[in-house]
């Protein structure tokens, strides 16, 4: 992460999950990387959807390392509590869909309350979180699920918000969305069985190299794992 200064500190939220665990590992074989620790709510009770422990989390890494130089956010979730994305309209059922923004929006949105404050004011830094490209209004071609697309479109403007807040004090920080591809773990092995699929190993290392090429004038956008800017 050549980006950062030498001896950074990273954090690996949802560090548990296979592109977290594959992120955090990346980190903490990179000799430039001081320290890196991993997040979760299986390993440390950290669960998104509990305002109370996401602030207890982000007070333990300030008390322990003070700054931050990049937080990684790979929380969310495509199947909750055992029912997937929907196919159609008429499967919409309300408490399932307040579900996914809980994970999928809310949750990111707390994480960065919480974690963004760790951001050094005096050099570069990062706050990036695991978007998807469903989540784009303008890429949306083929329809269906509906609940999770909204929860990331409303991730996305999370994001943009909070970046242009976020710039204010850390003048060098860049806030982004990603878009990990399609990814071999459990989420993709009941969805996306069709589709190429990169192992977490090579997907963490892509996700981390758009972030250490992006700039302060890129930040509040939205990239693929290549790179690629993706439409709203």
């Amino acid at each position: 992460m050549p980006g950062f200064q030498q001896g950074y500190r990273a954090v690996v939220l949802g560090a548990s999950g296979g592109i977290g665990s594959a992120v955090l590992a990346a980190l903490q074989d990179d000799p430039r990387c001081g320290t890196a620790v991993g997040l979760s709510r299986r390993d440390d009770g950290m669960d998104v959807t509990d305002e109370v422990s996401v602030a207890a989390a982000a007070r333990r890494i300030g008390d322990g390392f003070g700054s931050v130089d990049l937080v990684f956010d790979a929380t969310g979730a495509l199947e909750i509590e055992g029912h997937g994305p929907e196919k159609a309209i008429r499967a919409i059922d309300p408490a399932i869909m307040a579900r996914q923004f809980a994970v999928n929006a809310i949750g990111p949105a707390l994480l960065i309350k919480h974690f963004a404050p760790l951001l050094p004011r005096d050099r570069a830094c990062a706050f990036a979180t695991l978007s998807a490209r469903v989540g784009s209004i303008g890429d949306n071609r083929l329809g269906g699920w509906i609940s999770y697309r909204a929860a990331k479109a409303a991730l996305n403007q999370i994001v943009r918000t909070a970046s242009i807040e976020i710039a204010r004090t850390c003048p060098q920080s860049v806030v982004v969305a990603l878009h990990p591809g399609t990814v071999e773990t459990g989420l993709t092995a009941t969805h996306g069985k069709h589709a190429d699929k990169m192992m977490p190993a090579a997907a963490a290392a892509a996700l981390l190299s758009v972030i250490s090429d992006l700039s302060p004038a890129q930040t509040g956008q939205f990239f693929a794992y290549d790179g690629t800017a993706i439409v709203w």
